[in-house]
């Protein structure tokens, strides 16, 4: 018999954790940080949710920060065992987990320097030193290569979505659980699609698109439309760019349609330096995507690489057109902030949104139209275009996710879904319903439901 108890994911699309435990082995699925609403990410602060001393692991998704974010405030608690994922799983978190420290330190240090905050002093939830002793932990697994940890067996299967993304099954020899993680799309422009699911008893899914179809159309034309668009009238294309997975995607299709002619030859910019080591991570990792050799260098060419600070105050004071890509994807902080400050007032420019944007963060406002939005402790007035192509997103939409499903046989004995805004979680619980006929139930935080 397994022991679940769901940690985090529930009611939301982040935060993401879930406790297993069997035959006296406990191994945490995911270590999540919270985003977006304030109430959701003062959990962060919390003392951890299970004692770190009593896991014997950490086994990871893939590595985006709503799945593995909380690494490092888990280990500043105590956890000492192994974290362990798959090699591009690693690489990513590798600059990701830094990354996020590094920016918490930033926002802490200039929240103090300007005297904004509530704290005094303003705190990171941690530091870019936390997040190395965090990575110290993880060990690599190959996709399909059983793991024992304890009682457990552990296996990771190709899920898309991201370089190194995996569902996951863990049994103990007679019942089983699988996570799917966060699902990719079949017809993905960099990814393979995900592998089909096989022997699944219980079934814990994520739901981040469960209540909507992505848009028709093809991206690609969708951003030669605004790309042109806003050039020709003298504007900045600004792009809340996740780092990993969506910056690479539309660095592919801006350097496929410059070669074609089909947008001008306008300068891009991508200032991420996270983005910048993510990108070159792809060539070491042929086997998940689509693209070929030739496709993987000119991916790494197609925009000027800005890696300093000081680079990326230059920017700002640029007068001419150009493709501006940054971080974060929901504008939830770094560099973006600072460009959204300096063009989100002016009217010939275009703020692109591409991803999905978290309920509370400021990319959701983006796309609400708001009219000001709070910076740095300031309300800048946003006149830009607002602009969001669907069709990029990594996640895949509810009848994608049905298609996928009907892959798996048997029929799961249980079916749990979760990483979805409630509205979300509850549509696909109901689409699963009608077309497949399964019962599946949304769980709330905290429950805990016995396996057998």
């Amino acid at each position: 018999m397994l022991k679940l108890t769901f940690l985090g994911g529930t009611g939301t699309v982040t935060g993401s954790k879930y406790l297993v435990e069997g035959g006296g082995t406990r191994v945490l699925v995911d270590c999540g940080l919270f985003q977006g609403v304030k109430e959701l990410r003062l959990r962060n602060w919390d003392a951890p949710p299970v004692h770190p001393g009593t896991l014997d692991a950490v086994v990871l998704t893939h590595a985006h920060l709503d799945h593995t974010g909380y690494l490092p405030r888990l280990v500043q608690a105590g956890f000492r065992g192994p974290v362990w994922c798959t090699g591009g799983t690693r690489a990513l978190a590798g600059i990701l987990l830094p990354d996020s420290g590094h920016l918490q330190e930033e926002d802490a240090n200039y929240a103090n320097h300007r005297g904004f905050s509530r704290h005094k002093p303003a705190l990171p939830l941690y530091t870019e030193q936390d997040a190395r002793a965090a990575l110290a932990l993880f060990r690599s697994v190959a996709f399909d290569e059983v793991l024992q940890i304890g009682a457990l067996r552990v296996t990771f299967t190709p899920v898309g979505h991201l370089l190194g993304a995996a569902s996951i099954r863990i049994d103990d020899g007679t019942t089983s659980v699988v996570f799917t993680g966060d699902v990719g799309r079949p017809d993905d422009v960099l990814l393979s699609p995900p592998r089909p699911l096989l022997g699944v008893q219980n079934l814990v899914i994520e739901s981040t698109y469960g209540d909507r179809l992505h848009e028709g159309g093809d991206p690609a034309d969708q951003l030669a439309d605004v790309v042109s668009r806003v050039v020709a009238r003298g504007g900045v294309v600004l792009v809340p760019a996740f780092a990993v997975g969506r910056a690479q995607q539309l660095l592919l299709l801006l350097g496929r349609l410059k070669a074609a002619g089909r947008i001008p030859n306008v300068p891009v910019f991508l200032n991420s330096p996270m983005a910048i080591d993510a990108t070159r991570i792809f060539s070491a990792h042929p086997e998940e995507h689509r693209l070929s050799v030739d496709e993987v260098v000119a991916l790494n060419k197609v925009a000027t690489n800005v890696h300093t600070a000081e680079e990326s105050k230059q920017l700002n004071e640029r007068k001419d057109p150009m493709v501006l890509l940054a971080g974060s994807g929901m504008a939830t902080g770094g560099r973006i902030l600072h460009h959204l400050k300096a063009f989100g007032p002016d009217p010939r420019a275009a703020i692109l949104l591409v991803g999905f944007q978290a309920p509370g963060t400021r990319g959701e406002a983006l796309e609400h139209g708001v009219e000001s939005l709070k910076i740095h402790g300031e309300y800048v007035p946003i006149r830009a275009e607002r602009v969001r192509i669907g069709g990029l997103s990594g996640h895949a939409d509810y009848q994608e996710m049905g298609e996928w499903l009907r892959s798996v046989t048997p029929e799961p004995r249980r079916v749990f879904i979760t990483h979805g805004e409630p509205a979300a979680s509850e549509a696909l619980r109901r689409h699963l319903g009608q077309t497949l006929g399964w019962d599946a139930r949304v769980p709330r935080h905290g429950d805990t439901v016995e396996l057998t």
